[in-house]
């Protein structure tokens, strides 16, 4: 069995139930920590509907505080789901400006990791953290079935 993630009437996602229902399960918890829906509506008779212009602000502020975080475990959380969100992202045409999130985090840094030895950590440099994640969006892309 599997179910389908569609925009309008196009399938940008057809993973097996239990990839799904994990998913799902980390589209609440992403949710609930940007306080902002996403866009990606309840699975219905194995169908789910995704709002576009809601899913482009939820793509944009995810990247916005995963650039922000320098936590080592928040981002080994979040680096899965951000890479599968944004290969669906890319599916549905939602524009990502990397340039924009390539240069410095705007305001202040969120989920920073500081350590008695060396101090609070700081985000990856902006190159490095863009082709890393865009380089996992392409190898994730390529293996989740439409």
């Amino acid at each position: 069995m599997s179910q389908y993630f569609d925009l309008g009437d196009e399938t940008l996602w057809n993973p097996s139930n239990g990839a799904s229902r994990m998913f799902q399960r980390q589209v609440a918890v992403f949710e609930a920590e940007l306080e902002l829906p996403s866009g990606i509506g309840p699975m219905e008779n194995d169908e789910c509907q995704i709002s576009p212009d809601t899913f482009e602000t939820f793509v944009n502020a995810l990247l916005t505080q995963h650039r922000k975080s320098s936590h080592t475990i928040w981002l080994a959380l979040s680096e899965g789901f951000t890479a599968t969100v944004l290969v669906l992202a890319e599916r549905a045409g939602v524009k990502v400006d990397w340039a924009r999130y390539g240069a410095a985090p705007e305001g202040p840094l969120q989920d920073v990791q500081v350590s008695t030895v060396t101090g609070m950590s700081t985000p990856a440099e902006g190159a490095a953290w863009s082709a890393g994640l865009r380089e996992k969006v392409r190898e994730l892309g390529r293996r989740m079935p439409r």
